[in-house]
């Protein structure tokens, strides 16, 4: 690694590797040498910038949206994987509700065909009684589900019968919404309502599109329904409730704590949990001024606002089993500290109803796969052919299981290539999907045939793949998931649900990269319940880069050589000098000493707020590299954009031109045209992203930015993630100290709470014959 003293021109190399050492303040076995390029910094960075109004970086989140901070959506990433014929005029959000519906009818079908649930009063009696009938009225459908979905009022989409193989559509050339809009007359009335009760009239169209053409009426009932629009807080719900209630509002009103239960638990989701510990819940209850949250979470229960779960946990604390419980949650805490010696003690989860039957229909859907794959014998000269003995042990391992999980880092990939060319060889359907266009760009030169491969956004909404079979099923013989840590558990069972009987099931990926956007963390939940065969790949990544980042998988940031300048840290004090020198490595330094132009190096940040984070970063490399007015909405033709046309997807692209259509981008040779309402929503300057909207790409080289006021998001898997983005170099702006090696060595993944590996042990295994 080289590292730059304070005061010199930073070699274009010279920014990257996290420890900050010829300064003295270097990571911990990480050694810097001069910059031999370098020269005297003529124009040294100024004076401390402000400090930022909210103290620190904010640290981004897993379950953010992966391009724009300020979504807070709640809807998968994933597009509608099943459309009806005559369904092509849906908009995206509108296809992506009718698969979710489709999801929840098949779920509840798969219920029905198994033996009944116990009648509420056959064998239980009072409140556990009652609490059984709500539950259960819940999962039927009884009972409406206004409180969670976008469309109450909607009936559940038809069984989609497709009579003959469908062929892929072409991208389309507009961007389709990813929002549902309400009518204006809903919105007229909502805007009504909330001026009543003192709130933004800006809140009406979001309100509306989130609780239907009911709004109106649902909020003078209820006002707390309000929490369910994004980005409200409980003491904004709690104003609007007393400007429309008066003396009727209270802090332990019913309604309030229903929403908030339910608001908590959606917070939850956004940072990856899909079920909560009823303690947490009702600590949370607690600290907004609830003075029983026992009671609080017995009505949320009763009144379907979320599903109650008991989880088995043996004596290291592991879940063993999951079953819902239709049981008092009081009740089922007290009989774990009233239980015997032989009894094993019981955790009390609560989760949201679309979370629960994500999970549940993903677990059996993998059990399906599973349990129906019939043993191939082709595959023995396929296996023989394979470019690594990892491929090998890859092609040998599908030919005899229905669903495995494949490991690895960068070069890796090559592995799940090789399968899918084997599997081409042998006559199959086959098809690799990736979580970005750069992986689909990758992917596509690994195979060598572009019909192999596509986005999983692209397959799901139809856009892309082979077509459906005549029971909608994808025209599959073998689906690889690449980039499978960023599958969350909603887009995942989505997948699994249009996967017919017999089709193998490969997910692939680097367990040490951040998680999914949205909530689960299925990669790893796989891998943990051990309910399939796991191929962990040997073909390490090679170079300096390579071999730093695989210190930094297992917790150690060492020393690595880098002759060619692959690895250059430059040490700042602070973050107004660490924005200059980012700014004067893009523009100058890397292209000149690296030969990467600006447009081919990408700057990694911890947040996107704060004096360092994406958000001044971009402000300073735009006048830097593209300056001007600003006069489309902030952009200007030639800026570097990110576009999110759903929460969870960050396609790059750069802006060409905006007329009254809206914002047009050329999206990796695809024009996109974003309408006007939806720029500021769904479109970012992207000179500088987070490690999260970076996740599945790679660029030519990295300039990892480390401002003093980072150190608290720095874990292992943001390093990990960040630190290997760059193919062939890798600057880190270092000002975080000794915050670097600790958090490599000592903070781990952030843990999520989820249901889905005890669901995967609970499953019967396949027949040994």
């Amino acid at each position: 690694m080289t590292a730059h003293p304070r005061g010199e021109t930073p070699d274009p190399a010279a920014e990257n590797d996290e420890d900050r050492e010829d300064a003295g303040t270097g990571a911990a076995g990480t050694p810097g040498t001069a910059d031999a390029d370098g020269a005297p910094d003529a124009d040294p960075a100024g004076a401390s910038e402000e400090a930022d109004e909210a103290g620190a970086v904010a640290p981004e989140e897993p379950e953010g949206a992966a391009g724009t901070e300020e979504t807070a959506g709640s809807t998968a990433g994933a597009q509608d994987a099943e459309q009806a014929p005559g369904a092509a005029g849906l908009s995206e959000a509108e296809a992506e509700l009718a698969a979710q519906r489709e999801l929840r009818r098949r779920i509840e079908q798969r219920k029905a065909e198994k033996d009944g649930p116990i009648e509420a009063g056959t064998k239980l009696s009072g409140p556990a009684a009652d609490l059984l009938a709500a539950v259960r009225a819940v999962e039927s459908g009884e009972k409406s589900g206004a409180a969670f979905f976008d469309s109450p009022a909607s009936a559940p989409a038809p069984r989609r019968t497709v009579p003959a193989p469908v062929p892929a559509r072409p991208s389309p050339t507009p961007e389709r919404p990813a929002a549902r809009v309400a009518s204006p007359e809903a919105a007229a009335s909502v805007a009504s309502v909330l001026a009543g009760g003192g709130a933004p009239g800006t809140l009406a169209g979001p309100a509306a599109a989130t609780l239907g053409e009911q709004a109106a009426d649902l909020l003078r009932q209820d006002p707390w329904q309000l929490l369910s629009v994004p980005g409200v807080r409980p003491e904004q719900a709690d104003g609007f409730a007393r400007a429309l209630l008066g003396a009727e509002c209270g802090p332990d009103d019913e309604r309030r704590t229903a929403a908030l239960v339910a608001w908590l638990l959606e917070r939850a989701a956004l940072r990856g949990h899909t079920a909560l510990d009823a303690d947490a819940v009702r600590e949370g209850l607690a600290g907004f001024a609830v003075t029983d949250p026992g009671a609080a979470v017995e009505n949320a229960v009763a009144e379907g606002v979320v599903l109650v779960f008991q989880e088995g946990v043996d004596a290291t604390g592991e879940p063993e089993a999951s079953e819902e419980s239709a049981e008092h949650p009081d009740d089922a805490e007290g009989a774990e500290d009233g239980a015997g010696g032989d009894e094993e003690p019981v955790q009390v989860l609560l989760g949201l109803d679309r979370y629960a039957l994500a999970e549940e229909s993903l677990a059996d859907g993998l059990a399906r796969l599973v349990n129906s794959c019939e043993k191939g014998a082709d595959w023995a000269d396929a296996a023989a052919a394979a470019p690594s003995p990892s491929a090998a042990e890859l092609i040998r391992t599908a030919a005899t299981a229905g669903l495995v999980v494949h490991s690895g880092g960068e070069s890796a990939r090559a592995e799940p290539a090789a399968l899918i060319a084997a599997a081409h060889g042998l006559g199959l359907r086959a098809l690799g999907t990736t979580h970005s266009t750069d992986g689909l760009r990758r992917l596509t030169d690994a195979v060598g045939d572009p019909r192999s491969a596509a986005t999983l956004s692209a397959l799901l909404s139809g856009e892309s793949g082979h077509g459906r079979d005549a029971d909608g099923a994808f025209a599959l013989d073998l689906l690889v998931v690449l980039d499978a840590p960023q599958l969350d558990v909603e887009t995942a069972a989505m997948l699994v649900e249009s996967l017919a009987d017999g089709t193998r099931l490969v997910l692939s990926g680097d367990p040490g990269v951040l998680g999914s956007a949205g909530a689960g963390r299925v990669f790893a939940d796989v891998i943990a319940a051990r309910a399939c065969p796991h191929v962990v790949s040997r073909t390490p990544d090679p170079g300096p880069i390579g071999e730093l980042v695989s210190g930094i998988g297992i917790g150690e940031l060492a020393q690595v050589e880098a002759p060619g300048k692959e690895v250059v840290i430059v040490p700042v004090r602070d973050a107004g000098e660490a924005v200059h020198r980012t700014v004067q490595l893009v523009a100058d330094s890397v292209p000149r000493a690296i030969g990467v132009p600006s447009a081919d190096t990408q700057v990694i940040t911890v947040g996107h707020g704060g004096s360092a984070g994406t958000k001044a970063l971009n402000t300073a490399l735009k006048q830097r590299l593209n300056p001007g007015p600003g006069r489309f909405g902030g952009f200007d033709p030639g800026d570097r954009v990110v576009h999110v046309p759903a929460p969870g997807r960050a396609v790059p692209g750069s802006v060409v031109s905006a007329d009254a259509e809206g914002l047009h981008l050329d999206c990796g040779g695809t024009p996109v045209v974003v309408p006007p309402d939806r720029v500021e929503s769904s479109v970012r300057h992207s000179w500088a992203l987070s490690a999260h909207q970076a996740a599945g790409m790679r660029w030519p080289a990295a300039v990892v930015v480390l401002p003093g006021d980072a150190a608290q998001g720095l874990s292992r898997p943001w390093v990990y993630t960040a630190f290997s983005r760059g193919e062939r170099h890798l600057s880190v702006v270092h000002g975080v100290d000794q915050a670097l090696p600790h958090a490599v060595a000592e903070v781990p993944a952030q843990e999520r709470t989820t249901r889905l590996r005890p669901l995967l042990e609970a499953l019967p295994t396949p027949d040994a014959s």
